[in-house]
């Protein structure tokens, strides 16, 4: 019964706040790219700048540095590979290990998205202050150690 008198402000919370960001996010990254005659996604364009920071990384890492669980990842790879954007090798050391490497068109790819990124910040920033810009990162930051200690203890 006290369940039904619990109240939640949901809008006042920062959740919904921070998820309807992240949709409206995503769909102008999904749009930019579309309007730039781009054939990724925002998931596409994060492999490849892991990659481009740092080529001939192992499957596992890259899931790692992308937040994806290794299933999710091989099937997202695939879908680069038959675009030519990626290629997987087997690992010298551990043949059940596979190394993913950015290919000439898929630096290319990723060259391309540069502008198209550059401009989504500048308009995401937009009327926010420097200051602003530091207290939001510092934010989002308190936000995820929040609920990675909560996972460490589940």
């Amino acid at each position: 019964m006290e369940n039904e008198k619990t109240h939640i402000d949901f809008e006042n919370s920062i959740g919904p706040w921070l998820g309807q960001t992240v949709k409206i996010v995503d769909y102008f990254i999904q749009e930019s790219f579309e309007l730039n005659h781009l054939d990724l996604t925002k998931e596409q364009m994060i492999v490849l700048k892991k990659l481009h920071d740092k080529d001939g990384l192992n499957q596992n890492e890259l899931a790692f540095l992308t937040l994806r669980n290794k299933s999710s990842l091989t099937r997202l790879l695939t879908k680069m590979e038959a675009k030519n954007y990626i290629f997987r090798q087997q690992c010298k050391k551990d043949k059940r290990s596979k190394i993913v490497h950015l290919t000439s068109f898929g630096k290319e790819i990723f060259k391309k998205t540069k502008p198209v990124i550059q401009q989504l910040i500048t308009t995401m920033e937009q009327n926010i202050s420097i200051e602003e810009k530091q207290q939001m990162i510092k934010i989002f930051k308190k936000i995820q150690t929040n609920f990675c200690s909560k996972a460490a203890h589940i």
